[in-house]
C-alpha cells in the first residue's frame, strides 16, 4: 500500500507544480515555490514557533476531551437517565457549524488560550463521548450478566467487562477526537484571534505570500496526518 500513496503523492506534487507553472492562478504557486518557502520559514524558526503554539492546546483540549468523553459516553451507555439528558445535546454540538459557536466561546473564554482550548473540545467531546456511548452500548448483555453472577461490583464491570469490549469504538473515537482537536485549534485562530499557524495563514495572505502561506497549511495538515497515522499504528498493535 505504501508504494500507491508514494505514486498518489507524486501525481498530486506533479499536478501541483504544472498547474503553478502554468500560472493558472496568481495565488496558486509552484509545489517547489512553497518547498522554498517552507525552508525559509524553518529556517528562521517561523514555522516551528508557530506551530508549537497551535499545537499546545490541541495536547491540553485532547486529554481533557478524552477524560470528559469517555466519562460521558460510559455513563450515557450504562445509565439510561444520562443518556436522555446529554446524547440529545452531544448530538447537536456534533452537528453544529463552528463558525456558530464562535460568538458563544468568546464572550465566555475571551480570546486567549482557553478560547481554543474550547473550541478543541467543542469538537472533540461530542466525537470521543458518541463512540465512547455506542461502543458500551453494543457490549453483549450475556458478559454483564455473567459478571453479576460472580457477585462482581458495577466499577469492576466497567474496568474488566465493558471498556475492553468496546476498545475498538474508543480507539475509533479517540482518532475522530485528535482530529477534531486539530480542526477546532486552526478554526480558533482564524475565526476568534489569528495566532499560530493561523497568523502565519492570515498574514502571508495578506502580503501576498502565497508559497509561505500553502506552506503553513500543509505542514500543519502532515502533522495532524502523523499523528493520526501514529494512533492508528498503535490502535493495530495493541488492539
Amino acid at each position: 500500500r505504501m508504494p500507491w500513496r508514494m505514486v498518489s503523492l507524486g501525481i498530486v506534487l506533479a499536478a501541483w507544480e504544472l498547474a503553478g507553472r502554468l500560472q493558472l492562478s496568481f495565488a496558486l504557486p509552484p509545489a517547489s515555490d512553497v518547498l522554498a518557502g517552507w525552508f525559509a520559514m524553518a529556517g528562521d524558526g517561523s514555522l516551528a514557533e508557530a506551530v508549537g503554539e497551535t499545537v499546545r492546546p490541541v495536547v491540553v483540549a485532547t486529554a481533557l476531551s478524552l477524560v470528559v468523553g469517555i466519562a460521558l459516553g460510559v455513563g450515557m451507555g450504562l445509565s439510561g437517565v444520562a443518556e436522555r439528558l446529554f446524547v440529545g445535546i452531544l448530538i447537536c454540538l456534533d452537528t453544529a457549524p463552528m463558525a456558530a459557536l464562535v460568538p458563544l466561546i468568546t464572550s465566555i473564554y475571551g480570546i486567549g488560550f482557553a478560547a481554543k482550548v474550547a473550541a478543541c473540545m467543542l469538537l472533540a467531546v461530542p466525537i470521543v463521548a458518541l463512540n465512547a456511548y455506542r461502543g458500551v452500548r453494543s457490549v453483549n448483555p450475556l458478559l454483564l450478566d455473567m459478571h453479576r453472577s460472580f457477585m462482581g461490583s458495577r466499577w469492576r464491570a466497567v474496568r474488566d467487562v465493558v471498556l475492553p469490549a468496546s476498545s475498538t469504538m474508543l480507539a475509533a473515537g479517540v482518532r475522530l477526537g485528535v482530529a477534531g482537536a486539530f480542526v477546532g485549534a486552526i478554526l480558533a485562530e482564524l475565526l476568534i484571534h489569528t495566532s499560530g499557524v493561523g497568523d502565519l495563514i492570515v498574514y502571508n495572505r495578506a502580503i501576498g505570500k502565497y508559497a509561505e502561506m500553502y506552506a503553513a497549511i500543509v505542514t500543519y495538515m502532515m502533522l495532524a496526518a502523523v499523528t493520526l497515522g501514529l494512533l492508528r499504528v498503535l490502535e493495530r498493535r495493541f488492539g
